[in-house]
């Protein structure tokens, strides 16, 4: 097959992804990428130097692909599906959505599970308090916006879910949703029953325990 995705189970961005392929029943050979191994990591820089992860390679069209949304317009375009991740029709509201969960809930939430790693007296507290009030401010947002909806993308399932999937759950176990934001919670659960993601959290299972907990 010609697409190879290189990735890793557990990291967030790399989820967005692999819901998109595994709702259009996408074929793709997957390369999990190591970066803790020197060589898997160099393997991975020499294809894509900057070293961020999901990164999509097509041999058959001899383009390499990065960057999550990216590479979903990327599947739109020459490898689509059933599930058209960014229609025509409201394209521009489905893309601010994706902004939205990318970088003012996803972003935020890395930023309080980064800091757990953080070496003993180098953690960053201001920083972190400033992380959960922009993601209790992305909930508000969110939480107004599944007014009369079950799905944000425009015609049902699409970029909007696989951006809000990972988002929303690693920063519910970071900064929980809680009983005042009954659409955001039931988004989620509706989001955790989909086979797409269902099944990107049964793979990812196995790493977990890696995942920082206070």
């Amino acid at each position: 097959m010609s697409l190879t995705l290189h990735y890793h189970p557990l990291a967030s961005f790399c989820w967005k992804v692999l819901i998109g392929l595994y709702e259009n029943e996408t074929p793709f050979t997957p390369v999990i990428v190591d970066l803790g191994d020197p060589a898997s990591r160099g393997a991975f820089q020499a294809l894509w130097p900057l070293g961020k992860m999901p990164v999509l390679e097509d041999a058959g069209r001899g383009e390499v692909v990065a960057e999550s949304s990216v590479i979903l317009d990327y599947l739109d375009a020459h490898h689509s599906g059933p599930v058209r991740f960014t229609p025509q029709e409201d394209a521009w509201r489905v893309r601010l959505w994706d902004r939205i969960f990318d970088l003012h809930l996803h972003q935020a939430m890395q930023k309080v599970v980064t800091d757990r790693i953080r070496p003993q007296g180098q953690g960053d507290p201001f920083g972190v308090s400033e992380a959960r009030s922009q993601i209790r401010a992305a909930y508000g947002v969110i939480e107004k916006g599944l007014a009369g909806r079950d799905w944000l993308s425009a015609g049902g399932f699409g970029l909007a879910e696989c951006a809000a999937a990972p988002a929303l759950y690693y920063a519910d176990r970071v900064e929980p949703l809680g009983a005042e934001r009954p659409l955001a919670a039931a988004y989620l659960e509706r989001l955790k029953a989909r086979p797409s993601f269902a099944r990107v959290l049964a793979e990812a299972e196995p790493y977990f325990k890696y995942f920082p907990v206070d």
